[in-house]
């Protein structure tokens, strides 16, 4: 018995050394995609919310696909995990802007008047199932974060596993007006509450070059006559006055011209498309820039690169 063990071992340990040996004289791949993969920036995408101007992140989108932007991890909050379960699913551009077409309060939503709400945003999950091209965040071609906040908590709830449909929805519970989804052992409402522009779980996700997409919302001049100008109004100065909570975390924040736009302008999405292209196209040079300078810092790691100041793009910023 002993003799078989033994040469059962000296076999297996030549075998071992053939391998290593093979290991240690093979060449180096001369495949250019495996240099490339390892060499370049790793861009995150944060989407921001901002309900019906969330559909200027499609246009945003359409213009960095256009010219070869390849976006390595993406977030949402609000109408921003909508865009971005969308993108992270699979859908083409084509197929966003067909379904933000289609969008009209009714489809997502229904008056519900109830203690906790105004409304509920259950007819929200048929819409989402039609819309994604897969059902759960490990289905995603690229990874995928949905942030939504934990009323009890006040803290924010980050999802990045298990199904898709309940995390979007409960990121889009717009407190006062829609009722709080409970899920996971959490009462969910908007993500907009504790992050604006979800910039926090890119770096995680191995994102080393992040960019914000910021929908600023505008207060209302008119005086205020109904309890959703007071809610909306309240949660615009509460953006506003949180904004350097995601700011230094990015490295590029673009800013679509919506001001103009109401919060239920669904009718007009093409405008919006139109707002989100804009201000992607100013940001190209921005970007281009920064990914050249990262790419120098990961080629050549022992010469110091200066990091550029966080630029804020909109139409005609570079004009």
């Amino acid at each position: 018995m002993k003799p078989s063990i033994g040469s059962d071992l000296v076999r297996a340990l030549h075998s071992i050394v053939r391998g290593v040996r093979k290991f240690a004289y093979t060449r180096p791949s001369s495949n250019p995609s495996i240099n490339i993969a390892i060499d370049r920036p790793r861009i995150g995408l944060a989407l921001g919310g901002g309900f019906a101007r969330g559909i200027a992140h499609v246009g945003v989108l359409k213009v960095l696909i256009e010219n070869g932007v390849t976006v390595d991890a993406i977030a949402g909050t609000s109408a921003g995990s909508i865009a971005a379960a969308a993108f992270a699913s699979g859908c083409t551009v084509e197929e966003m802007i067909a379904s933000v077409r289609k969008l009209r309060w009714h489809k997502f939503a229904r008056w519900r008047f109830c203690r906790m709400g105004f409304a509920s945003n259950e007819r929200m999950e048929s819409l989402l199932t039609e819309i994604f091209r897969c059902r759960t965040f490990e289905q995603t071609r690229i990874p995928l974060a949905v942030v939504a906040a934990d009323l009890a908590t006040g803290e924010a709830v980050t999802f990045r596993e298990g199904g898709l449909v309940l995390p979007v929805r409960a990121s889009c519970c717009f407190p006062g007006l829609f009722v709080p989804v409970e899920y996971r052992g959490h009462r969910l409402v908007d993500g907009v509450v504790v992050a604006s522009v979800p910039v926090a779980p890119l770096r995680d996700m191995g994102a080393n070059v992040i960019v914000g997409v910021h929908l600023k919302g505008n207060r209302s001049s008119a005086p205020v006559t109904n309890l959703f100008q007071v809610v909306g109004d309240s949660f615009q100065i509460m953006q506003d006055r949180n904004q350097s909570n995601w700011r230094h975390e990015c490295d590029l924040v673009i800013e679509p011209k919506v001001l103009h736009f109401r919060w239920d302008d669904f009718e007009r999405a093409d405008e919006l498309v139109a707002a989100g292209e804009d201000a992607a196209r100013a940001a190209l040079p921005a970007l281009k820039h920064l990914l050249e300078e990262r790419t120098l810092s990961l080629v050549s790691p022992h010469k110091r690169v200066r990091r550029i100041a966080t630029p804020v793009l909109e139409p005609g910023a570079g004009s």
